[in-house]
């Protein structure tokens, strides 16, 4: 039996998963967390086969709870689920130790496939992730600007994109004011841009922000 956690922060899709699941002979979710924290917390008391990780949830930054998840425990495989089919989340989160990627518009079949692949020790994403990924390979000779930025100062330009204060982004990634503000003078510094005005219209104008 393959024991999951699903870790999505809107109960309906959460019951919706376990209802999916059940429909298979040996995938069970033996755990369910709302948030980021909550996910690390029961990794560390709960002994889980995989972990289905959605990167939308309040809290803690998606990446950085995926980092301290493969830091706790380096074999326990991830799969990311998310609403978000553009490349850099693909690519960041596959970077980061995911095992696979999948978007919400996926069959539930296909999401029962990449479970029990994982489970066997592979990797999984679907075609059309694929094609992004080998599309992104080819822009790479020429990297947009923003591939340039740590994970951290790409968590805090896309904060800054979407409206977000100084207090605000400092609350949301457990920062002081003046660290965030440092981050933010480095993407300035890293993409040549003048100011936060420029910065929102780069993040929209590259898709990164809806």
């Amino acid at each position: 039996m393959i024991k999951l956690m699903v870790a999505d922060d809107h109960p309906v899709v959460r019951e919706g998963l376990k209802k999916m699941f059940e429909k298979s002979s040996n995938i069970e979710v033996t755990g369910e967390a709302r948030n980021g924290q909550e996910v690390l917390n029961k990794v560390k008391s709960n002994d889980y086969d995989m972990i289905l990780l959605d990167i939308s949830m309040p809290g803690r930054n998606w990446i950085e709870v995926l980092k301290e998840l493969k830091e706790q425990k380096p074999d326990l495989p991830i799969l990311i689920i998310s609403m978000h089919k553009e490349e850099e989340y693909i690519v960041r989160a596959l970077k980061a130790g995911a095992a696979g990627y999948l978007t919400k518009e996926s069959l539930p079949g296909e999401l029962i496939t990449a479970v029990k692949k994982i489970h066997q020790g592979g990797k999984y994403i679907t075609i059309s992730i694929a094609e992004k990924l080998a599309y992104h390979l080819d822009k790479n000779i020429e990297k947009p600007m923003h591939q340039t930025l740590s994970d951290r100062e790409y968590q805090v330009l896309l904060l800054i994109a979407k409206g977000k204060s100084t207090k605000e982004i400092a609350e949301e990634l457990y920062l002081s004011c003046n660290t965030v503000s440092t981050y933010r003078t480095r993407v300035l510094e890293k993409m040549d841009m003048k100011n936060t005005a420029e910065l929102i219209h780069y993040a929209f104008k590259n898709g990164l922000v809806e």
